[in-house]
């Protein structure tokens, strides 16, 4: 089975958006996974289909509220027991691990926040995963579903071509979680600067060591985070 994509959002229109170019595309295309929209509006209050209104005990903005949105998960879910995503900056971080983790599944449902987020009694009647993709805040839920589902998406099998070439990518366990090595490709010199002899020298074994040196040299410089756990890890 496909992996299956549901997004709920008051923006159907937004999608499939880059999802539906390049690889991720092309795998829509034949098959490989599979978007279903979900219109938040469907499930709005009244007659003029409400889904928001303003913050209890006053404020900016706009709130999504609990029953709309709970109706809307409860749909979806009745026919699709997939974990459900509420993209949110208070939420803990989307990693390549837990993309990684995601990618095995079914698939997931992703119900997109707008205005000044969604009410708290949603979020603990039915319990979505909180997930953030860092310490900022957007205008929506819709763009953070797509990065997750980018992420994602080029792990289901089949999707990327050779999955081997995500092996030795940034934060894979293949590479330690370190950041990817630098890449090389033709005109053979660009401005004075040439591709390194290791590089195209034909000896696997030192062009092996010489990329894991530059992977290990990047992560130290750039990302102290990241070499600190990988220190720890090789104790």
């Amino acid at each position: 089975m496909s992996f299956a994509a549901h997004i709920i959002t008051a923006y159907p229109d937004m999608f499939p958006g880059p999802l539906g170019e390049s690889l991720q595309g092309r795998a829509l295309a034949d098959g490989l996974w599979r978007m279903t929209m979900h219109d938040l509006r469907d499930f709005g209050v009244g007659k003029h289909q409400n889904i928001d209104d303003t913050p209890a005990g006053g404020g900016p903005g706009m709130v999504l509220r609990a029953d709309v949105a709970a109706a809307a998960v409860d749909h979806v879910t009745a026919q699709n027991p997939l974990p459900v995503i509420l993209p949110s900056p208070r939420g803990g971080p989307f990693t390549q691990s837990l993309a990684q983790e995601w990618a095995k599944g079914d698939g997931l449902i992703f119900i997109c926040n707008r205005f000044e987020g969604v009410d708290e009694r949603f979020i603990a009647a039915r319990q979505p995963l909180e997930v953030s993709l860092g310490d900022y805040v957007l205008g929506g839920g819709e763009i953070a579903a797509m990065v997750m589902l980018e992420a994602i998406l080029r792990l289901v099998p089949g999707v990327m071509g050779k999955l081997e070439s995500g092996a030795d990518e940034s934060f894979s366990p293949a590479n330690d979680g370190l950041l990817e090595y630098p890449q090389y490709t033709r005109p053979q010199s660009f401005e004075g600067l040439d591709i390194p002899d290791v590089v195209t020298g034909g000896d696997h074994k030192k062009l092996a060591a010489w990329r894991r040196a530059q992977a290990e040299a990047l992560t130290q410089n750039r990302r102290a985070d990241l070499w600190a756990d990988f220190l720890k890890r090789k104790k």
